[in-house]
């Protein structure tokens, strides 16, 4: 007999098998020497209350054998050579996704990517940490895996509505992910496991036929008759093919591309602020309500705050529990952070973005002349202020918490996770004023939710800008191609459909299907 129980049990027993069955033998009448195996189907942490509980959904297999299946069926790719071929110009969630989703719909897929392979990516990472180098097509944005690959690897999403969670964390596990991930209520890989997962799937596209081509530019669409049928690279080579266009969010000569080409494009609004670091103890300590913090059997706790203020969002965005922040720069003379977390998440360290909703209008009117391309200009000047406020070098400012909400120096910062450095900057007097003003509400609101959050053993760090595309590439609502031209889709964060790897994930599957339909007529 099988049989499918939710139970709430203590962190103690949900991280013991044994002590798992015990449970059942004591509070379910399921006698532990009938029990042949348990599988943990879902796992969630519930610290609402003083006393932590694990929330887990368990099948249990009673007087017969435990069956070795899968929890997501792994998917069959076949061979896709002498298929018709479509381009997917960009190497992250979205394009590998949106490549793989070819293949198994009979599509050949000409996969192109700026940048390096994800293992040389490494190389050229840690040159920008360690000193200062930054190569502008290969980096913590640009290459293989794109901006999720070595910036963390979180799998949490709210995007349900638009295809398969479960499907998307499925590939993943097929290609060498833990099965952990289809279980947890916030899976995560982790920025170390996760450039193997994507080594993985590059290796599928080529084992079936498909092309990958790193270190290659599309500087042109190339378009006839309203119709895109290919692009050009830097080198001057084209290929032919209807275009998924997956660059991400940082790619800013394609946005610049669009723009001269007179390809319909829109601002939209973005959300600007600093990368907060605390010692993770400090979280553990709030989030489950103890003075020992999380103990043996909790992982390093999480958080999300959100607030209003003047009339715009003030929130948390890629908490990053046991992590680091890096240097996040895909440009030489700008300064920009972000947040990972390794698979363990086991540094001294939490930190997340906090960061201020920003609509067009909102914007001075010094951006006005820039028309649609606004948004990504005052990013861009915000990364160049604090890259000149830090001396030119990516020794990151940063301010004590509180001294930032009462707008006072820190004559010194305590230690970070961030490798090339931090030295105190009054980030609340350089930082735009409506932003840092915003920011500072936020904080007051933030520690009076949650006691002991507001602290000056935490830090901000200048500044975090890149949380989202600055533009959107509309595309038609049912069919998913561009407006105006066919045969372009529009895909993932960097079109400004997706906020993450697993809806960009998700959001280049739908335009893979798109176009096979629409252009192939595929069924």
């Amino acid at each position: 007999m099988i049989r499918e129980l939710q139970l709430r049990v203590s962190p103690r027993t949900a991280a013991s098998m044994s002590e798992i069955i015990r449970h059942l033998d004591k509070y379910n009448d399921i006698p532990a020497q009938s029990v042949h195996g348990v599988r943990v189907l879902k796992r969630s942490i519930d610290a609402r209350q003083r006393q932590v509980v694990v929330n887990l959904k368990v099948r249990v297999y009673i007087d017969e054998p435990m069956a070795q299946d899968y929890l997501v069926p792994p998917i069959e790719y076949n061979a896709v050579d002498g298929k018709h071929q479509a381009i997917v110009v960009g190497m992250g969630p979205g394009g590998l996704f949106a490549a793989l989703r070819l293949i198994e719909l009979g599509i050949k897929p000409i996969v192109i990517e700026r940048g390096k392979d994800v293992m040389k990516r490494r190389v050229d990472a840690s040159r920008i940490q360690r000193e200062g180098i930054v190569d502008p097509e290969s980096n913590y944005c640009f290459g293989e895996g794109g901006a999720g690959a070595y910036s963390d690897g979180k799998l949490y999403t709210r995007s349900k509505k638009r295809g398969s969670v479960e499907r998307v964390l499925g590939i993943f596990v097929q290609h060498g992910a833990r099965e952990d991930i289809l279980i947890d209520a916030h899976p995560h890989i982790g920025s170390d496991k996760l450039p193997g997962v994507i080594k993985a799937m590059r290796e599928t596209i080529l084992r079936c036929g498909g092309e990958v081509h790193f270190e290659t530019r599309v500087t042109r669409l190339i378009v006839e008759d309203d119709t895109v049928t290919g692009v050009e690279t830097a080198a001057g080579e084209t290929f032919s093919g209807p275009v998924i266009l997956a660059t991400g969010h940082s790619a800013r000569d394609v946005y610049q591309m669009l723009y001269d080409s007179d390809i319909t494009i829109e601002a939209k609004g973005i959300a600007v602020g600093v990368r907060l670091e605390h010692p993770q103890r400090i979280i553990d300590q709030i989030q489950y309500h103890s003075v020992l913090g999380r103990g043996d059997y909790l992982p390093a706790a999480e958080y999300n705050f959100v607030t209003q203020v003047d009339h715009r969002g003030v929130y948390s965005f890629c908490m990053c529990p046991g992590g680091f922040v890096v240097p996040a720069v895909s440009e030489p003379d700008g300064l920009v952070v972000n947040g990972m977390s390794p698979s363990n998440r086991g540094s001294h360290w939490a930190n997340s973005g906090k960061v201020v909703e920003l609509h067009p209008e909102d914007l001075p009117d010094q951006y006005k002349k820039y028309g649609v391309l606004s948004m990504m200009y005052f990013q861009k000047d915000m990364e160049r202020r604090a890259f000149a406020e830090a001396g030119n070098t990516l020794i990151a400012g940063a301010q004590r918490m509180k001294d930032f909400v009462d707008g006072k120096p820190s004559r010194n910062i305590p230690p970070s996770s961030y490798l090339p450095g931090v030295q105190p900057s009054r980030l609340d007097l350089w930082m735009p004023r409506f932003v840092a003003n915003r920011l500072r509400k936020g904080f007051k609101v933030f520690g009076q939710n949650a006691r002991g959050f507001l602290t000056n053993d935490a830090i901000v760090i200048g500044v975090e800008t890149r949380t989202s595309s600055p533009l959107r590439i509309p595309r038609d609502l049912t069919l998913l191609h561009h407006v105006a031209l066919r045969g372009l889709y529009p895909c993932g964060e960097g079109a400004g459909y997706a906020g993450g790897i697993v809806s960009s994930a998700i959001d280049g599957e739908r335009c893979a299907e798109a176009l096979a339909t629409t252009v192939f007529h595929a069924k």
